[in-house]
């Protein structure tokens, strides 16, 4: 069985905001902590991992993926506070 996760990765509490899809979180966020991949993550620092949903098909996560992106900022901010209030970097956790 595979697992597939989106995630919610942020550069500082209230900061700049990123959402994605993975089927391996830790390495995922190791990638974006290690800015491995060049693009919009590494240029604006955002490498926390704030709020993350697992799904069991590929097709879910990216469904919900497209949901989240479509929220407001205020709705992503209320989601994750909901989640993580503290904005803690949840990365730790996944280990």
């Amino acid at each position: 069985m595979h697992t597939y996760f989106v995630y919610i990765l942020f550069s500082k509490q209230n900061g700049t905001l990123y959402i994605g899809v993975t089927n391996d979180i830790a390495r995922r966020i190791q990638e974006h902590k290690n800015k491995l991949i060049p693009g919009f993550t590494s240029k604006y620092d955002i490498d926390k991992l704030a709020y993350a949903e697992e799904f069991q098909y590929i097709t879910d996560a990216i469904s919900r993926e497209k949901q989240l992106k479509k929220l407001n900022r205020a709705k992503k901010i209320e989601l994750i506070e909901q989640a993580n209030p503290e904005w803690k970097d949840l990365y730790n956790h996944l280990l």
